[in-house]
């Protein structure tokens, strides 16, 4: 046991975020054609996760003092059991009863008088299973939570029986060959690291130079207690801060127009998902625009927010979502502590009235500013400047800054190759982000052998039929793989 250890500033605006109506917690979901061993499972998750990982048996503990920081403690109560559920499917286990299954969990919030995370074996999924994972945001932002994930899967059906690498160090996922970059969001983390480089020889540095930078306007916050009734005063404090200059008035004057997806959330959500497309394909899709994979999903999303804006009797604008930007060097391990290491950036995604390469060009043009600018370097120095807050500044902040988009949107590169959990073998891999303040619309696109998906976790008052999103996005996205003539093989 490791005992207590602070909690980190970013950690602990997650932490923070929880709300009845928007629970600061991460899903995935595995699928299996086959039977998962229960007792090979929990075997498992005990050694990869609990004996690797010490937050994954320690609890949140609340500050004493006023402005400090939050702790982990061991839990002197931990139970393995406590964390891991076995469960079956009533019926004939079909996707619509998966559905509603992980729907009934999605709006439980953790217990903190325990560690903050759980897995679900959810046998009979029609002749196999699958695996639902949940992990409250504190422990670690949604890139290390993939690859902490991915790492209780192997590259053999034998590989979780085989020892333990020496000294409880990850199994990692084969990376990509370096002959063939990574796209789309993961884009922006290949063009930060380069900029963050260039400045200071690493992102974190940058970041913390950025944070030190809006730090001390940030900290004019807490002496303002009339901020509620003046929200001018937030722009004037974020304009003191020279160093954040264009990128800081970006994310002040941003605003995302009212539409179908705008309210107040409740704690109910849906959560639907794509069937799988062949990264190939869409890659193709793109090549001759020079777009990139990303780019292709992000014009079918928008064209299918339009099309469900003008569904709803609303004439269809651009909308703005946030990008989750992975800071970690691609490469190195993890921490054993975790922690979230990712900024915020603002994207506008086309889904305004636009011709389908007119959309396809857009989401590209924007996509590619994002990459251009330190956005993700000065947003993740004014989220560690913001957890440094006392807690009622902090929840202003959050609010004042998540309200400006209509939730996430978010890209995770998975392995090329088949991985197996427990000695089955994986057929697929969904996620699902959080939303905050007043967020309505989570969505996460996810590679994995070779194929994507996309998954919509959508609030269950404000976007009541997210299977319209769904059927829309396919639609959408078959109709920019048909304006790309299919190779042909040579007939001779």
């Amino acid at each position: 046991m490791t005992g207590e250890r602070p909690i980190g500033a970013v950690d602990t605006i997650w932490l923070n975020m929880d709300r009845p109506n928007n629970l600061m917690i991460i899903e995935a979901i595995m699928m299996f054609d086959e039977p998962v061993d229960w007792r090979r499972l929990r075997d498992m998750l005990q050694r990869r996760l609990v004996e690797r990982f010490p937050v994954f048996r320690q609890r949140p503990v609340d500050p004493t003092m006023p402005l400090a920081l939050p702790h982990w403690e061991d839990d002197p109560d931990f139970d393995i059991d406590r964390h891991v559920y076995r469960t079956r499917l009533p019926g004939p286990g079909s996707d619509a009863d998966l559905q509603r299954y992980i729907e009934a969990q999605v709006h439980r919030p953790f217990d903190r008088r325990h560690p903050l995370w759980e897995y679900h074996l959810v046998e009979g999924h029609g002749s196999g299973a699958a695996v639902l994972a949940r992990f409250h945001h504190a422990l670690a932002d949604g890139a290390a939570l993939m690859e902490v994930l991915l790492s209780t899967t192997d590259d053999t059906p034998d590989g979780d029986l085989r020892p333990e690498p020496p000294g409880g160090h990850l199994r990692r996922p084969a990376p990509r060959p370096p002959d063939e970059p990574l796209e789309g969001l993961a884009g922006i983390l290949d063009s930060t690291a380069r900029l963050a480089n260039t400045a200071a020889h690493s992102a974190t540095a940058a970041a913390v130079s950025a944070g030190a930078a809006a730090r001390g306007a940030l900290h004019l916050l807490g002496e303002l207690p009339h901020l509620a009734a003046h929200p001018s005063v937030l722009v004037d404090a974020l304009s003191l801060t020279g160093q954040t200059g264009q990128v800081a008035g970006k994310l002040l004057r941003a605003s995302n127009p009212d539409s179908p997806l705008s309210g107040v959330p409740v704690p109910a959500k849906r959560v639907v998902w794509s069937g799988p497309r062949a990264v190939a394909d869409v890659k193709n899709a793109g090549r001759p625009a020079g777009a990139t994979v990303n780019d292709v999903v992000l014009t079918a999303v928008s064209a299918a927010l339009a099309q469900y804006q003008g569904d709803r009797g609303a004439d269809p604008v651009d909308l703005i979502t946030m990008v989750p930007v992975s800071l970690r060097t691609p490469g190195e391990p993890l921490p054993r502590e975790l922690g979230n290491m990712f900024a915020l950036v603002f994207l506008t995604l086309p889904s305004g009235v636009h011709a389908p390469l007119e959309r396809l060009a857009l989401a590209k043009l924007r996509m590619d500013e994002i990459k251009r600018t330190p956005e993700a370097m000065v947003t993740f120095g004014l989220i560690n400047a913001i957890g440094r807050t006392n807690p009622d500044v902090e929840r202003l902040l959050v609010d004042f800054f998540s309200n400006k988009a209509f939730g996430v949107t978010t890209n995770v590169i998975g392995p090329r190759e088949q991985r197996w959990m427990a000695g089955t073998p994986m057929t697929g891999v969904l996620g699902w982000v959080p939303g905050s303040g007043r967020q309505s619309l989570g969505i996460s696109v996810l590679t994995y052998h070779d194929r994507l998906r996309v998954g919509f976790k959508a609030d269950a008052a404000l976007v009541p039929d997210p299977e319209k999103l769904v059927q829309s996005f396919e639609e959408n996205l078959d109709a920019l793989l048909g304006l790309i003539p299919t190779p042909r093989p040579d007939a001779g």
